[in-house]
C-alpha cells in the first residue's frame, strides 16, 4: 500500500471511529481510563456487578455488523437487569473495538482480561478474528468465550461455546432445496480466509452428493474490487447458481459487478449464507432481490417471543440501520447472553469460569431469537431453529423450515 493509500485509510478508519464514539456516548457508554467503553447498570448489589465484554467492530468494514451486535448486547442486557439482574446482580457492559483488525483486536480483547477482569467475553464476527482473540481470551486469559457467529465449524475448544449456525445447520437444507430448483452447475467465489474455506469443502460435498457440481471456486483478498475475470467465467461456465462467501469490503464490488453483467436477469440465481435484513448495509437492494440465504432468524419469523424481541430492539434504537438480524452475528450475540445469564443461574451465581462452563454445557430450552435452542453436550454448539427464505421486495420470504437441527460439530 502507498502512504497516500495508508495515509487516507487511517483517515477513514479515524472518522469511522469518531463516528462509533458519538453512537456510543449518545447510548450512555463511557470510555474507560483503562481503554474501552463501559455501561454501568442503574443499580448496584453488594456482590458487585457481574462484568460482560463485549468484542466486536465498531469500525471497519464490518462495521455494520458490529454495530449490529453492541446495540443487540445492550438490549438483552437491559433486558435482564430490568427483570432484576441474574439472581440479583446486575450485568455491567465493557466494550471494545476489535476494528475489523485482527491485529489490532488481540491487544483490545487483552485489556477486557488484565484491566477489566471480566467474567465472561462474547463477540468476534468473522473466523479470522475469532481465531486471533480466542487464545488471549481462553488459554492465556483464562476466561469463558461465547462466539456469536455463523462459522465454517470445528472450532472445539474447551471453555468457547458458539451459538451462530454451523455448515451442516445452514447447508443440509439448503443446497438440497436449490438443486431441486434446477440449480445444478455451482461456483463458489470466496473471500480467502478460514470460513470460506472450510465452508466450501462440506458445501461441495452436499452438492455432489445431491447430482449437482461445482465448475467454479476461486479465492480473493478480503479488500478485492475487480472481479471481471471471474463474472466472465460464471457466465461462460453457463453457472445456475452463484454460492458466495465473498465479504466486505470486496462484497459490494463483486455483488454489483455480477448483477450489471446480467447473470440474475437471465436466469441465475445468488445464495449467501449470511444474507438478511441488515445486508442492504453491504449490498444494493436490486442486488439482493430473488437471492437465497439459510439462517436461525429472519424478521418473518413469527413467533410471540422472536416478535415482542424484535419489537423491544426496534424501540430501543428507534431507526437505526443496524438491525436485530442473524448473519451479523446478532441473534447469536442475543442467544450467547441468554446462554450465560442460564449457567449462571444453573451454578447458583458462582461465576467461576469452570463452573459456569460445566453448567452452560447441559443447558436446555432456552428461548432465543427464531425459536428455542440447546447445548448439545459435551460439544460447545447449540440446536437451533433453522430457515430457509429467499429476498423478496425487501422481505426475506421464508421457503421452509426445520426445529432444532443438531450442529453435527465435536462430537
Amino acid at each position: 500500500m502507498t502512504d497516500m493509500k495508508k495515509s487516507k485509510a487511517n483517515l477513514a478508519s479515524r472518522r469511522s471511529f469518531l463516528k462509533g464514539s458519538s453512537a456510543l456516548a449518545a447510548a450512555g457508554w463511557i470510555g474507560a481510563l483503562t481503554g474501552g467503553f463501559v455501561l454501568k447498570p442503574d443499580w448496584a448489589h453488594a456482590a458487585g456487578s457481574i462484568k460482560m465484554g463485549i468484542a466486536t467492530d465498531i469500525t471497519g468494514g464490518i462495521a455494520p455488523s458490529g454495530n449490529a451486535n453492541w446495540q443487540t448486547a445492550q438490549f438483552a442486557v437491559k433486558q435482564i437487569n430490568d427483570a432484576g439482574g441474574i439472581l440479583g446482580r446486575p450485568i455491567e457492559l465493557i466494550l471494545e473495538d476489535t476494528a475489523s483488525d485482527p491485529g489490532i483486536a488481540v491487544g483490545n480483547v487483552r485489556r477486557l482480561v488484565e484491566r477489566h477482569n471480566v467474567d465472561v467475553i462474547l463477540g468476534g464476527i468473522t473466523s479470522s478474528m475469532r481465531e486471533a482473540i480466542k487464545n488471549p481470551i481462553v488459554k492465556r486469559g483464562k476466561t469463558l468465550y461465547i462466539y456469536p457467529q455463523l462459522y465454517e465449524g470445528q472450532e472445539c475448544t474447551p471453555h468457547l461455546y458458539c451459538t451462530g449456525p454451523t455448515p451442516y445447520q445452514q447447508c443440509a437444507e439448503l443446497i438440497p432445496y436449490l438443486i431441486k430448483q434446477g440449480n445444478k452447475r455451482f461456483a463458489m467465489p470466496s473471500a480467502n480466509y478460514r470460513w470460506p474455506q472450510l465452508l466450501n469443502v462440506w458445501t461441495k460435498r452436499i452438492i455432489e452428493e445431491h447430482g449437482g457440481e461445482v465448475v467454479l471456486e476461486e479465492y480473493f483478498p478480503i479488500d478485492q474490487v475487480e472481479y471481471s475475470a471471474t463474472v466472465g467465467k460464471i457466465k461462460s461456465e453457463k453457472v445456475d447458481n452463484v454460492f458466495l462467501t465473498i465479504i466486505p469490503p470486496g462484497l459490494g464490488a463483486f455483488t454489483k459487478q455480477l448483477y450489471e453483467s446480467g447473470f440474475q436477469s437471465n436466469g441465475g440465481t445468488v445464495s449467501c449464507v449470511y444474507y438478511d435484513e441488515n445486508s442492504v448495509n453491504y449490498v444494493a437492494p436490486r442486488e439482493l432481490e430473488g437471492v437465497y440465504s439459510c439462517l436461525d432468524y429472519f424478521h418473518t419469523v413469527d413467533d410471540t417471543f422472536s416478535n415482542n424481541a424484535l419489537a423491544g430492539y426496534n424501540e430501543m434504537w428507534p431507526g437505526s440501520p443496524y438491525k436485530l438480524t442473524a448473519g451479523t452475528a446478532a441473534t447469536g450475540m442475543y442467544r450467547g447472553i441468554k446462554l450465560y445469564e442460564a449457567g449462571v443461574n444453573a451454578t447458583n451465581g458462582d461465576l467461576d469460569r469452570a463452573a459456569v462452563s460445566a453448567a452452560i454445557d447441559g443447558i436446555t430450552n432456552v428461548q432465543g431469537m427464531g425459536g428455542e435452542f440447546s447445548m448439545v453436550p459435551g460439544t460447545g454448539h447449540a440446536a437451533m431453529n433453522m430457515y430457509v427464505a429467499q429476498a423478496n421486495g425487501g422481505v426475506w420470504d421464508i421457503i421452509k423450515s426445520a426445529n432444532q437441527v443438531q450442529p453435527n460439530e465435536c462430537a
